[in-house]
C-alpha cells in the first residue's frame, strides 16, 4: 500500500488580516489558535496582587473566572455581612478590586472552564457563592459527603485549594485532584 500526505499549507497573519491555516482537510484560523492556546487553561490566574491579598488573606483568592459580573458586583456590594465577616474595603483597595473581578469575570472570559461556568448560569441568576452554580454541582456530584464536609481536612467545597493544589492558578484539572486521606479522585 502506498502511503500519502496530506496537502498542509500555512499562511500566517499579518497585519490585521487573517488567512487561513489548512491542515489536512482541516481550517483553522491564527486567532482560533491562539484564542485555542488560553482555552487550554482552567481559568485565569490571579494577577491582581491586592485581590490576592485582601481577599485570600481569610480564604483562598477564588478566580474571578468562577462567576459572571453580576455575581461579583452582588459580592462586592455586601461585604459588610461576606459570610457571616465584615469584609468591608477602602474606597481605593475596593475599586482594585471590583474592576479586577468584573473585569476577569467567566462571562467575560474565553479560558475554557469559565465559558463553562458562565453558561451554566440562567441569566437572571447571580449566586454569590461559586458552590451553588449548576456546573460546579454537575462537577462534583459523585463526590461522597465523608470526604468533604465529613472530612476534617478538607470541611467544605469552597475550600478549593484543599483538593486543588493548583486552584489560584486557574487549574481544576481533574487528574490533579488529591482529595486529603483519600488520594487521587478518579471518577
Amino acid at each position: 500500500m502506498k502511503n500519502t500526505l496530506a496537502l498542509t499549507a500555512v499562511i500566517f497573519t499579518i497585519g490585521v488580516v487573517t488567512l487561513p491555516m489548512v491542515w489536512g482537510d482541516s481550517e483553522f484560523s491564527w486567532r482560533e489558535i491562539e484564542e485555542d492556546k488560553h482555552r487550554s487553561t482552567d481559568v485565569a490566574a490571579i494577577a491582581n496582587p491586592v485581590y490576592k491579598e485582601e481577599c485570600g488573606s481569610c480564604h483562598i483568592a477564588y478566580p474571578p473566572g468562577l462567576l459572571p459580573a453580576r455575581s461579583w458586583t452582588k459580592v462586592m456590594a455586601g461585604l459588610n455581612d461576606h459570610f457571616g465577616d465584615n469584609a468591608e474595603l477602602d474606597g481605593e483597595t475596593y475599586q482594585s478590586v471590583s474592576e479586577f473581578l468584573l473585569n476577569n469575570s467567566a462571562d467575560k472570559s474565553d479560558y475554557r472552564r469559565s465559558v463553562k461556568f458562565s453558561s451554566s448560569i440562567k441569566s437572571d441568576d447571580a449566586p454569590v457563592r461559586i458552590t451553588d452554580t449548576p456546573y460546579f454541582r454537575h462537577k462534583h456530584d459523585e463526590i461522597p459527603d465523608r470526604l468533604v464536609s465529613a472530612n476534617p481536612q478538607v470541611k467544605s467545597f469552597s475550600q478549593c485549594n484543599a483538593c486543588h493544589a493548583k486552584a489560584e492558578k486557574g487549574s481544576f484539572n481533574e487528574h490533579d485532584i488529591r482529595i486529603p486521606g483519600y488520594g487521587q479522585w478518579d471518577d
